[in-house]
Formats: C-alpha cells, structure tokens, sequence
C-alpha cells in the first residue's frame, strides 16, 4: 500500500502483556492508545485509564498536540468509544463524531475481523512488544508514559526502517507539511458533571467509585476528571482530589473499610 504525504493515521488500543502498579497493591493493564502515520511511519502512544470516550478522545488529542498536526483520515477499527459498522454503513458514536468534526478530519472504520486494513498500527503493536517491553519494569502509568516517549523519540522514530529505506523522522517533514493544522480552540475534554453528593460521599467516574470530603454532602459538587488527575469542587473550594483509575478506587475502598465515623457537626 501506498500512502500520500499527510493522509492518513492508524489508531489503535494495545494492551501491554505488562504488569503496571496502580497503587495499594494493585496491578493492571491499561489500554494504551497508539498512532502511527502512514507516509512516514512516525509514531507515538500513550496509556490512558480507561478505554471510554472521554479518556479515549482526550488521549486522541495529547498525541495529536505532540505531533502538532491533524492527519486528514484517521483509521479506527470498530472500537466501542469510536464506531462501528450498522445496516451496512460505518456509524460514529456521538461524542467521536464531535471530536473529529472539531478537528476537520474524516474517520475510516475497518469492518470486523479485517486487521490486515489497519496493519501499520498493527505491526507496531508487536514492535513495542519485543522491542521496548523486554526487560524493563514500571512503577506506575504515568512511569510507562514517561518510559515509552523517551524510546519513541530515541529509537522508534530514528531506526532505520526496511520497507522505507530510512528513518521514519527524516519523512515526517514532509508528512506534517501535508496535514491539516490543529483547531485553535481546544475541545472539552474529559469527564464533567455536576451532582448532589449522597449521604455515602462518593462520586462516580465510568464504573470507580471516588470519596469527597463527607462534609459536603447533600452540597451540588462540580466533578471534572483528566488523563491524570479527577477533582471535585464545591462552591469553587477543592473537596476531592484523586489519581484517575483503580489506584483511586482501591483508595476510597480502604476509606470505607477504615470505617470513617460520621460527625454530626459537620454533616
């Protein structure tokens, strides 16, 4: 396949055969959402917390922030926060329909069971596999994050590449030339709410439950969670502040289990 300078991405979730602590105890696998540039072959990634729409579009735009550039087609396979393919036709969820209408790009859903459409991305997926995973060890997300970006930028992208003949970084020159500028504004990103907080003090994102200082309670709190960081306000006062994902869940477990006694005083 050939492409043009500046047409398209591959996107893609992988999921590294990794341990990652998350804090007290815990170690998961976090999705990482990873692109790679047709033309030049250039790529990039990140680990988000979640694979929903929130987390998945406000990693879309870190990357894209990174590259500093829009491709003009990315191509997605039928991811649940993307799209997919219904009656015949590739259908956007709303909130990607939004995201890349804000961008000024087009989406390109593959159909079901046909990877070899987005094989770039594909390779690439075992390409971190057997060449930046062996014998490293991570502390947290935020330590892969910091990990793989070092090695995109001193081996992935200055390696010499096979099928092109040279380094993907001396095509990408030309590459970004061809892509689209970043929209000057940037979109909401994340997950924002407001709610009454219950009498139980907790506030939920996706399916993690995150404590809130009980003294607010029946109070209207103001809920907004990055890639990082979820805090909650109230009446502009910070009244909660915890890392995204189970290491705050199982922080708030703990809480509740240590068997927090209610004063009335202050309820």
């Amino acid at each position: 396949t050939t492409y043009l300078p500046g047409e398209r991405m591959q996107c893609d979730l992988w999921f590294p055969p990794a341990d990652i602590p998350l804090g007290h105890g815990q170690v998961d696998s976090p999705p990482v959402l990873v692109l790679t540039a047709g033309y030049s072959r250039v790529l990039d990634a990140v680990m988000i917390p979640t694979r929903t729409a929130e987390d998945l579009i406000a990693g879309h735009w870190l990357l894209l922030n990174r590259f500093g550039v829009v491709p003009r087609e990315l191509v997605w396979d039928q991811e649940g926060a993307v799209g997919a393919w219904r009656r015949g036709k590739p259908v956007l969820t709303e909130a990607f329909e939004a995201f890349r209408g804000m961008l000024g790009t087009s989406v390109r859903l593959c159909r079901a069971r046909r990877p070899q459409a987005k094989g770039l991305v594909e390779r690439n997926n075992g390409y971190y596999e057997t060449s930046f995973l062996p014998g490293r060890v991570f502390t947290s997300p935020a330590d892969f994050n910091t990990q793989i970006s070092a090695w995109i930028e001193s081996r992935a992208n200055v390696r010499h590449h096979r099928v092109l003949g040279c380094q993907p970084i001396t095509r990408w020159a030309t590459d970004k030339a061809a892509m689209l500028a970043l929209p000057p504004v940037a979109p909401a990103l994340g997950w924002r709410h407001s709610v009454r907080l219950p009498r139980d003090h907790y506030v939920r994102i996706d399916a993690n439950d995150y404590s809130v200082d009980p003294r607010v309670i029946g109070r209207r709190v103001e809920v907004v969670a990055d890639l990082d960081r979820i805090q909650v306000t109230c009446g502009g006062q910070q009244v909660a502040d915890h890392a995204h994902g189970r290491t705050a869940v199982q922080r708030c477990f703990n809480f509740r289990r240590e068997g927090y006694v209610f004063d009335p005083e202050i309820l």
